[in-house]
């Protein structure tokens, strides 16, 4: 994916300026994945081999997905165009449907002087776009080309996201013997979004991150990235570069997950590393659980993704930080 030069494109306390850098990454060795990632195949989608990804990693590769190699690649050079565009323009799009951000969705969107003051050291070294694919059925219209491009090609690229979630969740939730009735709200389609991530250069890229570690709230994850590398998982009590292969697409559980197969599938840490040299574009596809679905488990009090989204706000404010799952795991945080 090729660079630019012209900062102007960068939010302001991204751009170069004398000083240290801050903390970031700790000094657990890292090492690269590829020989023990696992790789599930979709067009003989083997339910064996996709148990032990999900009950072991976690995460694992996808191939022969069906989504067309020139979308895949039009997706990221499209991505591209659009934050190449100076910041101010790009600012503008805060508050549609299809919203701008940097550092995190919640500071951009909080209004706070955290966005254009100097950086947080907490910070995410990142820029986004939201897109949440229930506003494909909406009549809203772009007036810049560009945006109207992109919203195009999302949703044509969203509807494959949504084939290929809906067809691993039916395999898992028929290895877990979740009842359809309760399945049929545990994936709810009209909840997922897109998120484009343009992961920024950054002078000591060693002291910071361009995500923190975390994982995600979501049922499942698929993450299309581009050559350059960064995305990794914690395994092992080490980092483990998850590294980028051609027209193969990353899937990966989130919170939702893990709580409806009573901790038998994990819902796996990772963070993304940044380059001082080069910019990376990703795809992230998210999709939860219907608002009102209860979620049960042996191993948690019912609770419903709202609830959870809740919690992990109240947490965020007061905690500092997403304490999640263990909220609700039973005879904990009573």
């Amino acid at each position: 994916m090729p660079t630019s030069d012209n900062y102007a494109s960068y939010p302001p306390s991204y751009r170069p300026s004398p000083g240290a850098a801050g903390p970031g990454p700790d000094a657990v060795s890292c090492t690269s994945a590829a020989a023990g990632l696992p790789v599930v195949d979709l067009k003989g989608l083997d339910q064996e081999r996709l148990v032990e990804a999900c009950e072991d990693w976690g995460i694992f590769r996808l191939v022969n997905h069906g989504i067309p190699r020139e979308l895949l690649s039009e997706v990221l050079e499209l991505a591209n165009e659009f934050f190449s565009r100076g910041f101010e323009w790009k600012q503008a799009l805060k508050r549609k449907a299809m919203f701008y951000f940097w550092g995190s969705p919640s500071l951009s969107q909080s209004g706070t002087s955290k966005q254009t003051g100097p950086f947080v050291e907490s910070q995410n070294w990142l820029e986004g776009l939201n897109f949440p694919l229930s506003e494909s059925s909406s009549s809203l219209e772009y007036d810049l080309p560009l945006l109207q491009r992109f919203r195009s090609l999302l949703i044509e690229y969203g509807a494959h996201q949504t084939r290929l979630a809906q067809t691993l969740f039916n395999a898992m939730a028929n290895h877990l013997a979740i009842p359809l009735a309760k399945s049929s709200s545990y994936l709810s389609p009209p909840t997922a979004f897109l998120r484009v991530y343009r992961y920024l250069r950054c002078p000591g890229a060693d002291r910071r991150l361009g995500i923190m570690e975390h994982t995600d709230s979501s049922v499942l994850t698929i993450l299309h990235q581009d050559h350059v590398g960064g995305l990794q998982v914690y395994r092992d009590h080490m980092w483990l570069d998850i590294d980028p292969v051609p027209d193969t697409l990353i899937v990966n559980l989130g919170d939702m997950m893990q709580a409806m197969s009573n901790d038998r599938y994990r819902s796996i840490k990772h963070r993304v590393r940044v380059s001082e040299s080069q910019e990376r574009i990703s795809v992230g596809y998210f999709v939860f659980p219907a608002e009102d679905a209860i979620i049960e488990s042996s191993m948690y009090r019912p609770f419903t993704y709202t609830e959870f989204q809740d919690k992990k706000a109240a947490d965020l404010k007061i905690v500092g930080d997403k304490v999640g799952l263990p909220r609700f795991r039973i005879h904990q945080y009573a």
